[in-house]
């Protein structure tokens, strides 16, 4: 049996520990995810304890790597390594939780002598949005495309500019305070959901008619501070889950739909890619693609993954090569 050249790529976001596998073909064939534990009724984890966790979790996580090589591809050979070493491509960027997976790389590195490389966390998630959308010919074009980075750390609108053997991120517009994601887990939790909230609350509000939202938006620029107090009221007003989440849902759908607009409006009919653990909710991509010429990925490929990284370490070792 010839032996396959694979890519590995592993990410340790502050909520999830990834590994993910692709071939020399572009496909991801092994995408492994653990979310870290989150104690119930609080809205987060502090760096020393997602540190922590990942450590717990990558043994786990390589184990199951390990497996399916052995028992799927035995004659495999990881050529290359890359893994989140930053949350964005910027000087300056760090968070503590990424320590663990650049330990890990670095230490199958020295055993495998394989190639190794340095990629962000929100680079990741825009080559996996590229990839589930079937959009990855807009990195082999000159022209840019625009990216929205939702999550509950980060609301960016992102400028990207294809390069060889990756992709030049520059930061355009977001939030100027709170992040989408941010809001709809505090929202979750104070109506006593587990956190993370989105899943359950895209479930609870199910078929609660599209209600359109006074957005705050200047120019590329939002503010979402405001909805938690808002949501906060409509559940103290009304008692009910399904109509508290779908608002919650539909104020960031039309914050970014408006934001698009706006984008639009200096970059004519750009591309856009919608990326993050928020964009996997179904509500707010239907009202978004309203908006034409943008595209989503599917849950899995939404949500942290480093099936993004995996394949931005194909394509840079077969550029190096």
């Amino acid at each position: 049996m010839p032996e396959s050249e694979l890519f590995l790529g592993i990410d340790t976001s502050n909520y999830t520990t990834s590994a993910s596998l692709c071939d020399k073909g572009g496909r991801v064939i092994l995408n492994l995810k653990k979310l870290l534990p989150v104690k119930e009724g609080e809205r987060g984890l502090r760096q020393c304890d997602a540190l922590f966790a990942h450590t717990k979790n990558l043994p786990e996580i390589m184990g199951k790597l390990g497996e399916f090589l052995k028992n799927e591809m035995p004659c495999a050979k990881i050529v290359a390594l890359g893994v989140s070493s930053t949350p964005r491509s910027v000087e300056g960027s760090y968070m503590p939780c990424f320590l663990s997976g650049v330990a890990a790389a670095e230490s199958i590195c020295a055993v495998l002598g394989c190639e190794r490389y340095f990629f962000s966390h929100q680079d990741g998630h825009i080559m996996a949005a590229l990839y589930s959308s079937g959009k990855t010919e807009l990195l082999y074009s000159k022209e840019p495309f625009a990216a929205f980075h939702v999550s509950g750390g980060t609301t960016e609108l992102l400028l990207v500019n294809p390069t060889d053997d990756g992709m030049r991120v520059e930061l355009i517009g977001g939030t100027q305070d709170m992040n989408a994601g941010q809001a709809i887990d505090r929202t979750g939790v104070m109506m006593g959901l587990k956190f993370p909230c989105g899943r359950e609350m895209e479930s609870l509000c199910g078929d609660v008619p599209y209600k359109k939202c006074k957005v705050s938006v200047n120019g590329l620029d939002c503010n979402l501070s405001g909805l938690e107090n808002l949501a906060a009221r409509k559940y103290r007003e009304t008692n009910d889950k399904a109509a508290t989440s779908a608002f919650c849902f539909d104020f960031i759908a039309d914050t970014l739909y408006k934001l698009t607009e706006n984008l639009r409006e200096q970059y004519d009919n750009i591309p856009v890619i919608f990326a993050g653990g928020v964009m996997s909710n179904k509500r707010i991509a239907k009202r978004l693609s309203n908006l034409g010429n943008v595209y989503f990925s599917e849950p899995e490929f939404s949500a942290d993954n480093a099936a993004g990284i995996a394949l931005l370490t194909r394509r840079k070792y077969m550029k190096n090569k």
